[in-house]
């Protein structure tokens, strides 16, 4: 029998969404979608295509503003009101599924680079870092797994580095919630079951929410799961308590 979660005060989560709506052309991407993410949880966020994980994304990150529907941000914000840049100055950094790094400068400058406040690559590149900075950049490093390839061309990577270097790069801006993207796709398995790790580690210090089809990569993150349909949430729980679950089994898992 799944466990019943009580809703929690709004003071005690991280992003709370209520009631939310987006509309294109009459049809409803998000259908008075309502969840909330617990400060310093790690969920993850599943459903088919089209369930609406993509657009959930863009408004919480600013880029889609619902028709109804408040979403609040660490106690009380309310993202609805706010442009991306404020939204991203708040401390949310959200992955996109396709890495963006700069190919042509090595792990390192792309960290330096990524360091809050510094947005202007050639300011960046001439810029003398602080040993506290430079500090920052080698945990990052260390974190990500990427400490012996601090010289190599971002573009020499493999798919899974880059995933792994762009990661970095939203924690050298030290956001309270990460959104990522489909962390998983084009991975081989060592680098899936790496990745998995990596963001349980960052969990332990951030907030984290990750979108995903890959259902193996999903189970290694052992967390609780929000599963999205036609813009509504369908099921929650643990892994094994939604992969039970028959509607989730119907519209999602039984393809």
């Amino acid at each position: 029998m799944a466990t019943v979660h009580a809703r929690p005060e709004v003071h005690d989560t991280i992003l709370y969404l209520d009631g939310v709506t987006v509309s294109f052309d009459g049809f409803k991407a998000l259908n008075n979608l309502s969840f909330y993410v617990l400060a310093g949880e790690l969920r993850a966020i599943i459903g088919p295509n089209g369930a609406g994980k993509t657009t959930m994304m863009d408004v919480v990150t600013g880029k889609t503003r619902p028709s109804t529907g408040s979403v609040l941000f660490n106690g009380g914000v309310d993202l609805t009101r706010l442009d991306e840049a404020r939204i991203a100055n708040l401390g949310i950094g959200r992955k996109f599924q396709k890495p963006t790094v700069f190919e042509s400068h090595t792990v390192w400058d792309n960290l330096e680079l990524a360091l809050a406040g510094s947005r202007n690559v050639f300011n960046a590149l001439f810029f003398r870092l602080r040993p506290p900075q430079r500090q920052r950049i080698e945990q990052v490093l260390e974190t990500v797994s990427l400490a012996v390839a601090r010289d190599t061309l971002a573009g020499a990577l493999s798919h899974g580095q880059k995933q792994w270097l762009e990661i970095g790069m939203l924690l050298m801006q030290d956001p309270e919630l990460l959104l990522v993207d489909e962390p998983a796709a084009g991975m081989t398995d060592a680098e899936t079951e790496q990745t998995a790790e990596l963001l349980k580690g960052i969990a332990k210090t951030h907030s984290v929410v990750v979108v995903e089809h890959d259902m193996v990569f999903v189970k290694a993150l052992e967390s609780r799961v929000t599963v999205l349909h036609e813009g509504s949430v369908l099921a929650e729980g643990s892994m094994e308590h939604v992969q039970n679950d028959p509607r989730v089994i119907e519209v999602y898992l039984g393809r």
